[in-house]
């Protein structure tokens, strides 16, 4: 579809341009009717029309500036002081308020990069250990900061491995990081042993707690067994929970908090030559909008402990309801999906390609993630999800089927995508593909992203006969030839 690229020379009408902006979201994903099972966090209509009007009210106010706008610093002070209650940090605990969980995460990592170098710690590459289920974000943010990810691999539990994250720790280590839960499987990672470790070593400890940090404290206190993760565990320096996921607030709103100070301090950035005047900032953001913090506080202060242990309670209870839906199909197995709302699945029988699967199910309206490393399909449950367990389990149990009795479909679609891409164990041949389709996303004609053209093409059809005749030399080739394209993209 071509992509209008000129302002209009004469404005148009504004209740046209309204109504076409509400057909753009007919092929979106029907979040309102619980078939989505990841990005939209919903409370119900009276709850989301009442963070419209909260977010409406600052619309216009700008977070840069405290000194300019009070309303918006009181309101971040007290989002950061409530989290941190309810994450257990005492009153020295501190932060500040992002526009979502990567960048929390890109300044934990930058506050950690800061905090090594002038203590005179910093290496030339400094290191961060995490497990290898940890969020992309800290990659991102190695990859911005000049920094090195060292990934432990997980148990067969999908949990962090406590002795081999030791291993990996050494002089190079700025920072260790941990998830609660990891988003792949919803299993969290044993903070206590990984604390123990680092907290003698005197290394940071992040928290990865933006999917859980507004829910495992509710689900503890129904009585679920959850692993102590938060700053009750001393070792624990820095965390991050977003509010715009089970905090259910207006998007993008999350927090970063520091177990003192001594660690916020570093987060800053202050520039002081600027003829414009002094500059200050606490993230990585100039503007910040004031909508997201005003809604996020609207948010917190609305629901109470009360609504989010309640809402907490059913999305629970539909957790649990698909656990055993999924688990009653014999070619189905779950992964995982032990501490939160997350429900991973993936096929025990050779012959149904779960990748498939969720065409299938696409295909008759459902939208959950595809995962891979193993191959399975992700579902981030939440309360409004509980009422369509039963359409879900039904449309399943027939694409199982489907799928089954039709193994040609595991060359279709995106299946095909995703069976191509978990046949090329070179991690930069595979980056090479996607990079080529994002060019296209983003290019001058701003394409429309189709996951089904990822690794279609003769070129990477010509890839993996490569890998099937030439073996571990092939991967050597190809993995040198995808560092020489990123090389001669970036000159």
């Amino acid at each position: 579809m071509k992509k209008e690229g000129v302002i209009p020379r004469t404005g148009i009408d504004r209740q046209k341009l309204l109504e076409e902006m509400r057909s753009y979201r007919e092929d979106d994903a029907d979040w309102r009717a619980g078939r989505t099972w990841s990005l939209v966090y919903y409370a119900g209509e009276e709850h989301h029309e009442f963070l419209k009007e909260a977010y409406s009210l600052f619309f216009s106010e700008n977070g840069l500036n405290p000194m300019a706008f009070k309303s918006l610093k009181r309101m971040e002070s007290e989002v950061v002081r409530m989290t941190a209650s309810m994450l257990h940090g005492d009153e020295e605990v501190v932060g500040t308020m992002t526009s979502g969980g990567t960048e929390s995460i890109l300044m934990a990592v930058k506050a950690a990069r800061e905090r090594a170098r002038i203590l005179k710690r910093l290496p030339l590459r400094p290191e961060i250990v995490a497990p290898r289920t940890i969020h992309p974000a800290f990659a991102k943010a190695a990859h911005y900061f000049g920094a090195k990810m060292r990934y432990v691999e997980v148990g067969e539990d999908f949990r962090a491995d406590p002795e081999a994250m030791e291993e990996a720790m050494g002089p190079m280590t700025m920072l260790v990081a941990a998830s609660a839960p990891q988003y792949p499987h919803g299993m969290v990672d044993p903070i206590e042993e990984i604390a123990e470790i680092t907290a003698e070593r005197d290394i940071p400890f992040h928290v990865d707690a933006c999917f859980g940090g507004f829910l495992l404290p509710w689900v503890e206190k129904l009585g679920y067994a959850v692993p102590t993760f938060d700053f009750r565990v001393e070792g624990v320096t820095s965390m991050s929970a977003d509010c715009h996921k089970y905090g259910f607030a207006a998007k993008g709103a999350s927090t970063v908090l520091y177990r003192d100070m001594s660690y916020l301090r570093h987060q800053f950035f202050v520039e002081a030559g600027f003829p414009g005047g002094i500059y200050a900032s606490p993230t990585m953001a100039g503007t910040r909008p004031g909508g997201a913090i005003a809604a996020a506080w609207a948010a917190m202060k609305s629901m109470g402990e009360e609504g989010y242990m309640e809402l907490a309670a059913r999305a629970m209870e539909a957790a649990k309801a698909l656990k055993e839906e999924v688990a009653a199909i014999e070619e189905l197995e779950i992964l995982g999906s032990e501490h939160s709302t997350i429900v991973t699945f993936g096929s025990r029988d050779s012959k149904v390609d779960i990748y498939a699967v969720a065409d299938q199910m696409q295909e008759r309206g459902w939208a959950l993630d595809r995962q891979h490393k193993p191959a399975s399909l992700h579902c981030t449950v939440n309360a409004h999800n509980g009422p369509v367990i039963g359409d879900f389990a039904a449309d399943l149990r027939d694409a199982v089927d489907r799928v089954r009795r039709n193994p040609e479909l595991a060359s279709e679609g995106e299946a095909a995508m995703y069976g191509m891409m978990a046949k090329i164990p070179v991690q930069s041949a595979v980056e090479l593909s996607v990079r080529k389709v994002m060019e296209k996303l983003y290019g001058p004609d701003g394409g429309d992203l189709d996951l089904s053209k990822v690794g279609g093409d003769e070129d990477d059809d010509w890839m993996l006969r490569l890998v099937d005749r030439y073996g571990e030399q092939a991967l050597e080739w190809l993995d040198r030839a995808a560092q020489w394209w990123r090389r001669g993209k970036s000159g």
